[in-house]
């Protein structure tokens, strides 16, 4: 079970993440408010715990952001505050559950599998980059607000790029991708697809999304 722990305690969080790996939970780490909206934003988890006080903003606020850029998936809040109100304000934002430090691990663990259990079957993910939004399961793609018609090696080349979020992707990734093993990796089919996903992706847009990092490869970020 793939989760994202939001914690800015590296105490608390080296804990919980060496717990919950025992307890066979794939963790991944965000430390700030951006970190966090990012990951949860372009990967898919089954889980979120959440710290209410985070630099750069509260858990709160990144609740309520998730929610409203419909990020389904189950959030857990943890916080040092035990008072009636803040519980409330945690819910209201989008929460489903609200642990107090300090906690027992079990419980943590116990409120964790309970969540897992009665979530809703996680739709296809919806990854956003900016204004761009691309719909892994219906291969729909869009650019503030505008359809992008792209065709099936146009949507793969971006499907491989956008899961790299922020990251270089060499040639040889993006050929076992996008073609089989037979692909002739020394022509230059590769530049033209990517010359032909920039076009629809970028020409007339802000911020250009594609950027080409000669020797080593094609990201996708700002």
């Amino acid at each position: 079970m793939r989760l994202l722990l939001v914690e800015d305690d590296r105490s608390i969080a080296d804990t919980v993440a060496a717990g919950l790996s025992e307890q066979r939970f794939t963790v991944q780490r965000a430390v700030t408010y951006a970190e966090g909206l990012r990951a949860a934003t372009t990967e898919a988890f089954d889980l979120i715990v959440l710290d209410l006080m985070l630099p750069g903003g509260s858990g709160l606020d990144l609740c309520a952001a998730l929610r409203n850029q419909r990020v389904a998936t189950p959030i857990l809040m943890l916080t040092a505050r035990d008072a009636v109100d803040d519980r409330v304000r945690g819910l209201e934002a989008g929460g489903d559950d609200y642990l107090t430090k300090p906690f027992a691990f079990r419980e943590l663990v116990a409120r964790l599998k309970a969540l897992s259990r009665r979530r809703p079957t996680p739709s296809t993910p919806l990854i956003r980059v900016q204004d761009l939004e691309v719909d892994l399961g219906s291969h729909k793609v869009r650019r503030a607000g505008r359809a992008v018609d792209l065709s099936a090696k146009e949507f793969q080349l971006l499907e491989c790029l956008i899961k790299h979020y922020d990251q270089v992707v060499d040639r040889a990734t993006i050929t076992a991708h996008v073609w089989d093993e037979n692909h002739d990796p020394f022509t230059n089919v590769l530049e033209v697809l990517v010359k032909r996903l920039r076009r629809k992706i970028d020409d007339g847009f802000e911020p250009k999304l594609i950027h080409t990092l000669r020797g080593a490869g094609y990201r996708l970020g700002t």
